[in-house]
């Protein structure tokens, strides 16, 4: 009797078992559950929210900006009875995430919540003594993508800047870094080449969070804000961001996937090109290509290289907007077949340099500037890269040059990780 009764309770625990994970398939969970990891937005209301009460807020966000159950934080605040949510700031693309690369974001009324809506990306790029009038707090709430010339971590560093020249406190709700925490890449950006696409002397993949970005920049380049970062819970630097559990909300109109933004560290350096990024299509950064490409030719090019963690296959697309507009290019498509492998600015590296020597009379790098610069140096950080591409250095020369100056980011970095 008693045997029996063991089995029954045995067989009864293991159909329990399986139950419960049958439900947590059918509701999307995933190792790295997200019910284990807290974001900054969540701490704050449950167990920071002191620091906002009875304070007139001041929101830097964009769709990013939600918890969990994909709220947004502006909801969250504006309908929040002990929050007094005054004013919303907007980042490149918006706060609602409606406006392409580099369009001008006017002032407006948002359409939710009636609140008035600066632009952090029109004639100014930092908060003016006016648009802070009457702000008690300033918030920042933005998912980055890891990568030094994304502009999100720049309007933050202005936004410090203007929070401490109007003596206001400013708060960063720390987010996931998509590409994981554990691994930095490329050149560190030479100041001489300091522009909104690379502010501070960082390597192009700095394997840090928005708060820990914060804490560096206000120490490091003395911005001196009175800086407090709302740690997550539960996240660890070997996380890319599909082992959060996170649903992948678009940072940006052409940043659609975690996919994107694996590769976008070093293939959108063929944005500082005449080759085609393919903004206009449904895989931005994923495909490459020119009219004047030979994508089969480049795609066997590559492949020779056997670089880690992707593959390259030949593909022709026809962007929509941008460049080549409605022209038929022909390149490649880059397929990451181990996130974890893949090193995307050798790759990206890789991808500029193999177009440059196929097609010399072709290929060019973006126009120079009344200084000398391209819009290429801009983006890798300095102008010798170019350089050594156009003198014929192979990537791994190049690579060679900047190890110190990563080596001794690692170092600094070091100091400032939160996790």
């Amino acid at each position: 009797m008693k045997k029996s009764f063991i089995m029954f309770f045995t067989a009864l625990l293991i159909l329990s078992s399986l139950t419960a994970a049958f439900a947590d398939r059918g509701n999307g969970k995933k190792k790295g559950n997200s019910n284990e990891l807290k974001l900054g937005v969540e701490i704050l209301l449950e167990e920071q929210k002191s620091l906002i009460e009875g304070k007139r807020v001041g929101l830097i966000t964009n769709p990013t900006g939600v918890d969990q159950d994909l709220n947004s934080i502006v909801d969250l605040l504006h309908n929040d009875p002990d929050v007094d949510l005054t004013a919303l700031y907007g980042p490149e693309h918006g706060v609602r995430g409606d406006a392409q690369a580099g369009e001008y974001v006017e002032y407006y009324l948002d359409d939710e919540t009636g609140l008035p809506v600066y632009s952090l990306y029109g004639k100014t790029r930092k908060p003016t003594p006016e648009m802070l009038e009457g702000i008690d707090v300033l918030l920042f709430d933005i998912q980055d993508v890891g990568t030094r010339f994304y502009t999100y971590i720049y309007t933050m560093a202005y936004a410090m800047e203007a929070a401490q020249e109007n003596d206001i406190p400013f708060i960063v709700l720390d987010r996931p870094n998509p590409l994981g925490g554990h691994k930095v890449e490329g050149p560190v950006l030479d100041p001489d080449y300091a522009s909104f696409v690379g502010k501070y002397p960082i390597p192009l993949r700095h394997g840090m969070t928005v708060g820990e970005l914060a804490e560096l920049f206000n120490e490091e380049f003395q911005i001196d804000a009175d800086l407090k970062v709302v740690k997550m819970n539960g996240w660890k630097r070997n996380m890319y961001y599909d082992d959060t559990g996170l649903e992948f909300v678009l940072p940006s109109p052409n940043m659609p996937t975690l996919t994107t933004a694996i590769v976008y560290p070093g293939a959108a350096l063929i944005e500082g090109t005449n080759v085609s990024e393919s903004r206009g299509t449904t895989k931005p950064f994923e495909l490459i290509g020119a009219p004047f490409i030979n994508g089969t030719d480049l795609a066997a090019e590559l492949s020779k290289k056997n670089l880690p963690g992707v593959k390259f296959r030949a593909a022709s697309f026809t962007p929509s907007f941008s460049k080549h507009s409605g022209k038929l290019s022909h390149g490649i498509q880059i397929h990451v077949t181990n996130k974890k492998a893949y090193k995307p600015v050798e790759t990206g590296l890789h991808i500029v340099k193999t177009i440059h020597d196929m097609y010399p009379e072709d290929f060019a790098f973006r126009a120079e500037n009344s200084s000398g610069i391209s819009f290429f140096d801009n983006l890798i950080g300095n102008g010798w890269v170019r350089e050594a591409i156009e003198s014929g250095s192979s990537v791994k020369e190049i690579q060679k040059q900047w190890k110190h100056e990563l080596k001794d980011f690692e170092k600094l970095r070091k100091g400032y990780l939160l996790y």
